[in-house]
């Protein structure tokens, strides 16, 4: 996985705080047409061939991060003309991604090659286990690429570990074959397999694959202040600051938001509904059901495994129910959910209760602009909600944290057979298939195959999404303490009784243990 440090994400951040500050000084139109050349001085070493393409692309990278597609862009555009079409822009448009055919690499086909570490061993284990025979060994190893299928026994065998693959990173990382390449060579994506989880974009190492912005339309209802605009924020969001809730909420009511919500207030009537709808569906008979509060998955099923359809959970996302508050309170409001990930954007565009969605690099490039610092913000005795989520709400965002919400409210833990897919990778997508035969009778149920199934599409959880600003390990500390100033989690009486026989028995044991 491509560390998050990286100039890629440098240079986004760069071009997201320059067209903030612009648009908040008024001058967007007139000063876009400069950042390229401000980013990219005469004097400076060329990335690529020359300053004058490093300028095109960024550029271009500007066009994506106001809102465009750059396969529709005319050629030689003004960059005037695009901003001042986004300043008018009613809605956001498909598709949530762009590629940046120039930037792309258009890099050869995924290889197995052999290294100078190859020592030519008398054993020769990559020649005797390949299946094609596509290894001749003469002092060193070779491969015959007109033989070769990538089944990668050769590197799994090789002892000097002298034989490496060459990936396409985007290829490679995209788990449901939505990515090939055209006839330029180049890389292009098809919509209609897509599931938006953002993998391409995070790990291309060019920077080719790119999300479309919608910074600029939310700036745009913050500075003309004609309707409430609401800041919603998911618990990932609130692990990507080294600050406490009320210090983040007072950050985003400075930087022009009216009102703040917690997306775990949401994440909480989530937990409710599905607790419940789990007990109606193995009352009634049913195998299995999943998690739904992870976009890309839903999505993923819909297009890739439409045997698990019927499982899926009923239930609406936290982003939807945190939604629908705050349109309760205000129906003309603008809400704008806040999250590290991609394929809530695309969520978002198919929820009319939804208006807008930034991402943590976003609101960070945001801050930058106003000069907000969150870790300097004045800390508060509570939130600044009506009420605090629930400690097991606001661990949505890491990896199990939803089954431990709907454990909490069931009124019957025992009948729960609790099973994670942690990453939608492609084996999480063979594993879906799997559990789907299942389903439809193709192959037989296990006594140990889960009933209720949480979904990732990001390993270890959203706190790990595609458009995260902060490692996972500081974000699953910074997560945990934000998680235990939460309220106190509902229990049912099963579940005590259950608490308070385990913890009998153990206090047995220790007496049987000491006694002896």
């Amino acid at each position: 996985m491509l560390n998050i440090n990286n100039q890629a994400a440098n240079i986004k951040h760069e071009i997201l705080v320059r067209i903030a500050k612009l648009q908040f000084a008024g001058k967007l139109e007139e000063g876009v047409h400069y950042i390229a050349r401000e980013m990219i001085p005469k004097n400076q070493k060329p990335i690529r061939c020359c300053i004058y393409h490093d300028r095109e692309l960024i550029r271009q990278r500007v066009l994506a991060r106001m809102g465009w597609s750059l396969e529709t862009v005319e050629e030689d555009c003004v960059l005037a003309d695009y901003a001042k079409k986004a300043l008018k822009r009613e809605k956001p448009s498909w598709p949530m991604l762009t590629v940046l055919q120039e930037a792309c690499n258009a890099c050869v086909r995924s290889h197995f090659m052999v290294t100078n570490a190859c020592q030519g061993c008398f054993a020769r284990p990559c020649m005797v286990n390949c299946p094609k025979k596509a290894i001749t060994v003469d002092r060193h190893a070779h491969i015959n690429e007109d033989l070769c299928i990538n089944c990668g026994m050769c590197m799994q065998n090789c002892p000097y570990h002298a034989i490496i693959k060459i990936p396409v990173p985007c290829e490679e990382a995209c788990p449901v074959g939505a990515i090939s390449k055209d006839e330029s060579g180049h890389e292009s994506i098809d919509y209609d397999k897509c599931i938006f989880c953002g993998n391409c974009m995070r790990e291309c190492p060019f920077g080719a694959m790119m999300d479309k912005s919608q910074i600029v339309d939310v700036i745009r209802h913050i500075m003309e202040n004609k309707r409430k605009v609401v800041a919603m924020y998911a618990p990932a969001i609130a692990s990507q600051f080294k600050a406490d809730s009320s210090q983040l909420e007072k950050a985003l009511k400075q930087a022009g938001f009216s009102s703040v919500l917690e997306v775990a207030l949401g994440a909480d009537i989530c937990a409710d509904k599905e607790a419940k709808e789990f007990e109606e569906r193995m009352a009634r008979g049913d195998k299995m059901m999943t998690t739904s509060c992870c976009s890309a998955y839903v999505r993923a099923v819909k297009i890739h495994v439409p045997d698990m359809i019927p499982c899926v959970s009923e239930t609406r996302s936290p982003m939807h129910y945190t939604a629908e508050i705050a349109k309760n309170e205000d129906k003309d409001c603008v809400t704008v959910f806040i999250g590290p990930c991609l394929a809530k954007r695309r969520e978002g565009f198919d929820d009319d209760l939804v208006d807008y969605v930034l991402s943590v690099e976003e609101i960070s490039a945001l801050f930058e602009a106003k000069e907000i610092d969150v870790a300097k913000m004045e800390k508060a005795a509570t939130s600044e909600s009506d009420k605090a989520p629930t400690t097991s709400a606001r661990n949505f965002a890491k990896s199990g944290g939803v089954l431990e919400a709907v454990k909490l409210r069931l009124s019957d833990p025992s009948i729960l057979k609790p099973g994670t897919i942690n990453g939608l990778n492609k084996t999480g997508i063979r594993l879906l298939n799997t559990f789907g035969m299942m389903r439809t009778g193709k192959a037989p149920i296990r006594p140990d195959t889960p009933n209720l199934i949480e979904v990732m599409a990001c390993e270890g959880g959203c706190i790990a999404g595609p458009m995260v600003i902060s490692n996972v390990k500081q974000a699953q500390m910074q997560l945990d303490k934000y998680a235990k100033a939460g309220s106190s989690d509902p229990v049912s009486e099963a579940a005590k009784n259950a608490a308070d026989s385990e913890a009998n028995a153990g206090s047995e044991n220790a007496t049987a243990q000491n006694n002896k």
